[in-house]
């Protein structure tokens, strides 16, 4: 493990608990045996935290008995918890991978809460982080996208990400230390397995010292955001008050560091039309003007710039009509509908609804909810109020306003995140409706 790369971070304590997350895999082995070694020396203590998934049927028993039985065998406290996955992903509208990582790190969370620990140690290696800078790549990410996995992020600590997946195997190799396979990982359906089978060993190939190379990109690409965006919370502590700053001192600023101050007080659902359009209000002549960007207003005032509003916006009633694409710019997205006849593959996801066509009565709309409405989604056998289901995904204030909630002449039929009615939900082969929600910039999140 680079010592160097984790005291930068300050990633162990002095004292107190460290509690790691142990798949059985290589990555985690390796982990947790680095961390029993570095305990002694550092003054924390280790505990093991292992997540059933329920996702592979007898070889996730396998994993959490061997976990179990490792941790007993070396005297490690040892905290096992478990989710069906599967039907909480069809349950929330979410694809398997996401909803995995949420209820994992919702348990590692928990745990280290209940348990008093300090960090939270996850097995993330370089391999993964060249496996995220070319997944962002794709996507049109920034220089924060190109950074990869951050080093920290809150308790949670990531002290492998400059180790490769050889130098675990040749570890565990050298020290006789087990480990358990995920049979998963050898499938491309995933994208990451494609991009680690495919592209990575064909980039190796080009460049025999690739993994080398990425590590110290990755470096440099980390010291250059973060001193921007230094340079930005720099400008916010000295600019910003009572929810203003100066629109001449922002429009002065280059755009890295303004995008990256905008970003800093609106921290979520800004794209760079937005951000261009904050930047054009700053820099503009107009000394009382306004602009919109998701769940809060910016208002000009002379050379002020307030960040607020008085209350929630919402999504005013659009049609989307097939091949179209419909602006939400109150909630910063855009949706897609298109008509597919006899679809072969349906994949609802957060972000992707299928409708069957015959279901629909008139027209597709979206908006806002209303209060006193209801809608049975598939899967749940049981119809619900949009108040219930809101609060029970713990959706209050703006964050429920600016949730798209899709409509035909009888009243709801899907909201994004939740799923598609019962009476819309289609089979293999129908022709269906396929609703798209995109972000502004255009990505799928």
């Amino acid at each position: 493990m680079n010592i160097d790369f984790c005291e930068k971070y300050d990633m162990f304590p002095k004292e107190g608990i460290v509690l790691c997350a142990v798949s059985g895999g290589k990555d985690s082995m390796y982990l947790l045996e680095n961390l029993r070694e570095l305990a002694p020396l550092y003054g924390f203590e280790v505990r093991c935290a292992h997540f059933d998934h329920r996702l592979r049927g007898a070889e996730s028993d396998r994993d959490r008995e061997f976990v179990k039985a490792y941790c007993k065998e070396r005297g490690i406290p040892c905290h096992v918890g478990s989710a069906d996955v599967a039907a909480y992903a069809d349950e929330n509208g979410l694809g398997t991978e996401e909803a995995a990582r949420k209820l994992r790190y919702e348990f590692l969370e928990k745990t280290a809460d209940e348990i008093g620990a300090k960090r939270i140690a996850t097995a993330h290696t370089a391999d993964d982080n060249a496996e995220t800078l070319i997944m962002n790549l794709i996507r049109g990410s920034g220089l924060k996208g190109l950074c990869g996995i951050p080093p920290v992020r809150g308790k949670i600590i990531r002290p492998m990400l400059q180790i490769t997946g050889a130098e675990v195997l040749e570890y565990l190799e050298d020290k006789g230390i087990p480990h358990v396979e995920d049979t998963t990982n050898e499938k491309d359906e995933y994208t990451r397995n494609r991009l680690r089978h495919r592209v990575i060993t064909e980039l190796r190939g080009v460049n025999q010292s690739f993994d080398e190379n990425l590590i110290r990109c990755i470096s440099l690409l980390r010291e250059d955001e973060e001193y921007l965006s230094g340079l930005a919370r720099k400008f916010i502590d000295t600019e910003y008050n009572e929810n203003s700053l100066s629109a001449s001192r922002l429009a002065a600023l280059p755009k890295p560091i303004s995008a990256r101050v905008l970003r800093l007080i609106v921290p979520s659902g800004l794209s760079e039309k937005h951000i261009e359009a904050v930047r054009a209000l700053a820099a503009g002549d107009e000394k009382h003007a306004r602009i919109d960007v998701p769940g809060l207003r910016v208002i000009r005032d002379y050379d002020r710039l307030i960040f607020g509003a008085s209350e929630y916006y919402k999504i005013e009633k659009r049609e989307l009509i097939p091949g179209m694409a419909t602006e939400l710019p109150e909630a910063g997205l855009e949706i897609t509908c298109e008509l597919i006849n006899n679809c072969k593959e349906i994949h609802n996801s957060f972000n992707i609804l299928f409708f069957k066509s015959d279901s629909i009565c008139g027209k597709i709309f979206v908006k806002s909810r209303s209060d006193g409405e209801k809608i049975r989604l598939a899967g749940r056998n049981c119809t619900k109020s949009l108040k219930k289901l809101f609060s029970e995904a713990k959706l209050n204030g703006e964050g429920k306003e600016l949730v798209p909630v899709f409509y035909d002449d009888k009243g709801p039929i899907a909201v994004r995140g939740l799923g598609v009615a019962e009476r819309c939900s289609p089979e293999t082969g129908d022709n269906v409706i396929k609703v798209t929600v995109k972000s502004a910039d255009g990505m799928i999140r």
